[in-house]
C-alpha cells in the first residue's frame, strides 16, 4: 500500500490525480494522510476520490506512525511551513524537523521505501529554500534500515510570480520588477511533476532505490526576463526586470511588499542560486517518464497565459 502525505496540496494532489487517472494503483491501495479532521472539506474531498484517509500530523510522530501502519511505500511531500526555516534555523529546527519526524515514523511503522520530494536546486546550494531539502537528503542517505528515493522536483511553471518578485496576477502595476539575479530556469508544470512522480513510485522498488535525480524539463528553459516578456505580450504592457543587489532586494521586500525581514532574507537568497544557474537542469528522467505515457512537458509560456487569462 502507498501512503501520501500532502495529497491535498499541489504536488501531492497532482501525484494522487495521476495515480488515479492513469490507473497506476487500485484506489484501495492508496492512503492519504492529512492533518485535517474527519468531516472537514479536505478530508471529504479526499474520501470522494475513493482512497483511504487517515489523520496524521508532522508535529505528532505517534499519529504518523499509526497512519502509516500497513504501508510499504510512503511519498513524503515536503512540509509547506517555510517560516520554520527563517533566521538561519539550526539543523533539526527548520522544515527538516517535520521531515525527520515523518521518516522516523515510517521506519517505526515498517514502511519499506520512502520517496521524498526535494527541490531542483543544486546540492550544495546558495538558496536558503533548499537548505531543509539538503538536510533531509543527508538524513535519508545515512539510513540503513529503509530504502529511499530523492526526487528533486523542478521549479513549478505555476510559481513564476514568486520568482518575479511576487508578481500579482490581477492588479500588478509594475513596469519594472526588481530581482536579485537571473538565469535560465527549467520550469516544470505541476501536472507533469505529478505524473512523473507517480510513475517513479509505482515502479518496482529496486528501480529507483538509493537514487537521487531531477524531475524537470530539459528543453525551453526561460529566464525571469523572458517570462516577463510573455507576461508583457498577454498584458499588452511592457514589463522588464531590474537586477539589484541582495540587500536592495531585501529592503524592497520589507519596505514595498511589507514582508517580515526574516521572510525577505530567506527568499532573496534564491537569486544567488539563480545567478549560478542552479535551476538549469540537464536530466531527461521526467521527459522519459512522460513519453512512456505519450505526453510531452507543458511549456511555461502556456501556463503563464492560462494564469493571466483566468
Amino acid at each position: 500500500m502507498l501512503a501520501i502525505i500532502g495529497a491535498s496540496g499541489k504536488l501531492g494532489g497532482a501525484t494522487l490525480d495521476a495515480l488515479l487517472s492513469h490507473n497506476l494503483l487500485p484506489k484501495d491501495q492508496i492512503l492519504c494522510c492529512t492533518s485535517s479532521q474527519p468531516g472537514s472539506s479536505t478530508w471529504s474531498s479526499l474520501e470522494q476520490k475513493g482512497v483511504q484517509v487517515r489523520h496524521a500530523s508532522f508535529d505528532d510522530k505517534a499519529s504518523l506512525e499509526k497512519a502509516l501502519a500497513g504501508c510499504d511505500k510512503f511519498f513524503l511531500v515536503s512540509t509547506p511551513k517555510i517560516d520554520m526555516d527563517y533566521n538561519d534555523a539550526p539543523l533539526g529546527s527548520g522544515r527538516e524537523k517535520h521531515h525527520f519526524t515523518a521518516i522516523d515514523a515510517a521506519r517505526s511503522a515498517g514502511v519499506k521505501h520512502i520517496y521524498y520530494s526535494s527541490l531542483a536546486f543544486q546540492n550544495p546550494s546558495k538558496s536558503r529554500v533548499m537548505q531543509a531539502h539538503i538536510r533531509t537528503e543527508a538524513y535519508l542517505a545515512k539510513l540503513q534500515d529503509i530504502k529511499y528515493t530523492v526526487m528533486r522536483e523542478g521549479l513549478y511553471n505555476e510559481s513564476w510570480p514568486l520568482y518575479a518578485s511576487y508578481y500579482h496576477l490581477k492588479d500588478d502595476r509594475r513596469s519594472e520588477v526588481p530581482v536579485g539575479g537571473d538565469s535560465p530556469i527549467s520550469w516544470t508544470a505541476i501536472s507533469d511533476l505529478g505524473l512523473a512522480s507517480a510513475l517513479v513510485i509505482v515502479a518496482p522498488s529496486s528501480e529507483y532505490a538509493s537514487k537521487t535525480f531531477y524531475l524537470s524539463t530539459t528543453q525551453g528553459a526561460k529566464t525571469i526576463s523572458q517570462v516577463l516578456e510573455k507576461v508583457s505580450e498577454v498584458r499588452s504592457k511592457k514589463i522588464t526586470t531590474k537586477i539589484v543587489t541582495r540587500e536592495e532586494l531585501e529592503d524592497y521586500y520589507v519596505q514595498d511588499l511589507e514582508q517580515s525581514e526574516p521572510a525577505a532574507k530567506w527568499w532573496a537568497a534564491s537569486y544567488d542560486a539563480l545567478r549560478d544557474q542552479e535551476c538549469l537542469i540537464n536530466d531527461p528522467t521526467l521527459e522519459n517518464l512522460l513519453a512512456s505515457k505519450g505526453q510531452k512537458p507543458k511549456p511555461v509560456e502556456k501556463t503563464i497565459e492560462e494564469m493571466l487569462r483566468a
